[in-house]
């Protein structure tokens, strides 16, 4: 028997980060708490990595920090696909989603995404710099490569990102009064982004844009556990392990990718 396949691939660059850098050292402190001897293998549905799944860690791309990373991003997420895995992506900051998605859909064409953030991404650019962390959504919604954008944990939105979120037709559920179940089920195929901001930094302290008011790890596996379509690639970005605190957003990453494989396998096609 052949298994599923999720390809693990790290992308470590945070030269479009706006505040602080550190990002790009993420990848190799999510393999760290993944692979460690503190936890086992299993994902909360009762999967096992290398028992149910083969997740095959794919090294970190040799990025230069400059424009034409993102060619290179979109390839290697493109040929993953092509070989059939499932391309989880580890950032890096969130200027990563646009290559990243890019290269899903070349493969599978407008795509479903669900977005978590304490911010919306939707800059026209920031700073002057439109390959901003705070402008990938921006960029994905302008060049057609996602038919719908559903952002959960969102609590800055500005003037600006309301207009831009008003003019991609983003749908954004409310943190007020927030529950789970206001998350729609989503269609397929569909992309998952998750930045380790949208949750509380009390649980996830070591981020560089920390927002109080954020969702809880509870909520964000709930809202993932609900959905039924078919997920073709999915990224965890925003980690900085400049700013963690024993390793407890490192950790929380490393469950993020054991839950989001688990459910990349659920609802294989």
């Amino acid at each position: 028997m052949t298994l599923p396949v999720i390809d693990l691939i790290g992308l470590p660059s945070d030269v479009n980060s706006s505040f602080e850098r550190g990002p790009a050292l993420a990848p190799a402190a999510i393999r760290k708490a993944l692979w460690s001897d503190r936890g086992n293998l299993a994902c909360e549905d009762g999967q096992e990595i290398g028992i149910d799944f083969a997740l095959h860690d794919r090294g970190d791309l040799p990025l230069a920090e400059t424009a034409a990373d993102d060619a290179a991003i979109a390839a290697a997420v493109e040929a993953s696909i092509r070989s059939g895995a499932t391309p989880l992506l580890l950032g890096g900051d969130h200027a990563m989603s646009h290559p990243a998605v890019r290269g899903v859909h070349a493969v599978h064409g407008p795509l479903t995404i669900l977005h978590f953030d304490a911010h919306p991404d939707l800059y026209a650019d920031f700073a002057g710099n439109p390959r901003s962390h705070a402008s990938p959504f921006a960029r994905i919604m302008e060049a057609g490569l996602a038919r719908r954008l559903v952002q959960v944990g969102i609590r800055t939105l500005n003037r600006h990102c309301r207009e831009q979120a008003e003019r991609f037709g983003v749908e954004i559920v409310p943190m007020a009064d927030f529950a789970p179940g206001k998350v729609p089920v989503l269609e397929g195929p569909l992309y998952v982004s998750i930045d380790l901001d949208g949750i509380d930094p009390a649980e996830a302290p070591g981020v560089s844009h920390p927002e109080p008011g954020g969702l809880t790890v509870r909520e964000v596996l709930a809202i993932l556990r609900r959905q039924t379509a078919p997920v073709v690639g999915a990224d965890i970005v925003e980690l900085n392990p400049r700013f963690d605190q024993n390793e407890r957003t490192a950790i929380l990453a490393a469950k993020l990718v054991r839950e989001l494989s688990a459910l990349i396998v659920r609802n294989r096609a």
